[in-house]
């Protein structure tokens, strides 16, 4: 198992060069190369002359530890050319900003800056960030020239939309860098994850079951640990299907599923696992529900005091039955942790079971951080320390993908 899973950080070591060149929003590119630094990425920083004009060498030197690249005939001390061996110790080029210019050059194979120098030099994945005016992305070139990358198999983060610079609103925005870094740790997942070539189903939040058409009987999950699960599962390589009734954002390249009753959530839990690896129900499934649903608002000055009659719903991973699914459960508990737990694990067929007091105020719904304990199916027990619900996510993930390769 690697080291960097094992803690967490997917980025741990990996060599990321980060091309930046002559757009406005070269500002963001310092937040970018910070939040990969403390992902525990090594950045090498590549800049065009123009990308200079808008921050120095200096900026990205104190945030990475690393003398930028700039001069294409300053050997930088390198052994052979500078961009060459940058672009060999690359697991994956990031250019962003990237201007219409520099895109225009790669489509073309034109290498007059070190950024272009690097991209062309390069043999690993090369993600894009572009950053214009709307009408400079729009025009039928810059279209074409994304076209001609895109079918190289350069993958587009972006650009996004809203206000320009030119005050214009419109697409052309650089995509804020948090959700760069999402797409950066995705695309290493598929090319180096330990569940690449796996699906993987996540449920997230908590079922809302109608007593009219404005009321619902619900709970408080929040849905951030099953997003947090889906993400560590991307970025480990899996093809991932959210299926939430959570109004989160949804982590980038993951498939969400919407649903809100039991009832949605039941269906589209059986649809989805059809040849699936593994079933992860980190959803607060609602146990019950009305009978009798009620179709227009119950007036609260006609009805007086209201007797809600609620029936049982079906345990949804209990009934889940497809060969060779690792189905794992979850337990939130107020009281008796383990022996609920226990319990459940059996009850519900799964192989691994996540157990967490939600009285806890640091561990419980709607908040970033969780502490759990793991029961398999051969009785043991894995008491894990307060973390973050991604780091829980990495940690369960371990678990499941040693249960993966036993059966293979």
């Amino acid at each position: 198992m690697s080291s960097r899973l094992l803690r967490g950080q997917p980025l741990a070591g990996r060599h990321v060069v980060l091309g930046v060149t002559g757009s406005i929003s070269c500002y963001k590119a310092v937040e970018l190369a910070s939040r990969l630094v403390q992902a525990e990425a090594v950045v090498d920083v590549a800049l065009t002359a123009h990308a200079a004009e808008f921050v120095t060498p200096l900026t990205f030197r104190s945030i990475t530890g690393r003398e930028p690249y700039l001069d294409m005939f300053r050997p930088h001390g390198e052994h052979g050319e500078a961009h060459v061996e940058l672009a060999r110790r690359a697991d994956l080029m990031l250019i962003a900003p990237a201007t219409a210019s520099t895109i225009a050059r790669i489509a073309h194979g034109l290498a007059d800056d070190f950024v272009s120098l690097t991209a062309l030099a390069t043999t690993v994945p090369l993600l894009v960030a572009p950053a214009m005016d709307s009408q400079m992305w729009e025009h039928a070139a810059t279209q074409a020239n994304r076209t001609l990358l895109a079918e190289r198999g350069v993958q587009f983060v972006g650009p996004a939309g809203g206000r320009l610079a030119s005050g214009r609103v419109g697409a052309g925005r650089l995509v804020e860098p948090a959700e760069i870094v999402e797409r950066v740790k995705a695309r290493l997942g598929r090319e180096h994850g330990d569940l690449v070539g796996r699906r993987v189903i996540v449920t997230a939040g908590g079922n809302r079951e109608a007593i009219d058409p404005v009321r619902f009987i619900g709970n408080h999950s929040s849905g951030k640990q099953g997003y947090a699960i889906a993400a560590a599962a991307r970025d480990r390589g899996a093809t991932v299907t959210l299926i939430s009734t959570a109004g989160l954002a949804p982590p980038p390249e993951v498939d969400v599923i919407a649903v809100s009753s039991h009832a949605e959530m039941f269906a589209a839990v059986q649809a989805a696992c059809r040849g699936a690896d593994v079933l992860v129900m980190a959803a607060a499934v609602a146990d019950y529900r009305p009978v009798a649903p009620a179709d227009h608002k119950i007036k609260r000055e006609r009805a007086g005091d209201v007797t809600i009659e609620l029936t049982q719903n079906a345990d949804i991973i209990a009934s889940v039955d497809e060969p060779g699914l690792v189905k794992v459960a979850f337990a939130a508990e107020t009281d008796d942790l383990m022996e609920n737990a226990a319990r459940k694990l059996t009850a519900k067929g799964a192989r691994l079971l996540v157990a967490n007091d939600v009285t806890a105020p640091d561990a419980g719904f709607a908040v970033d951080t969780n502490r759990v304990t793991i029961l398999d199916d051969r009785g043991g027990a894995d008491e894990l320390a307060l973390m973050s619900k991604y780091d829980v996510g990495m940690r369960l993930l371990d678990r499941v993908a040693e249960l993966l390769a036993e059966a293979r």
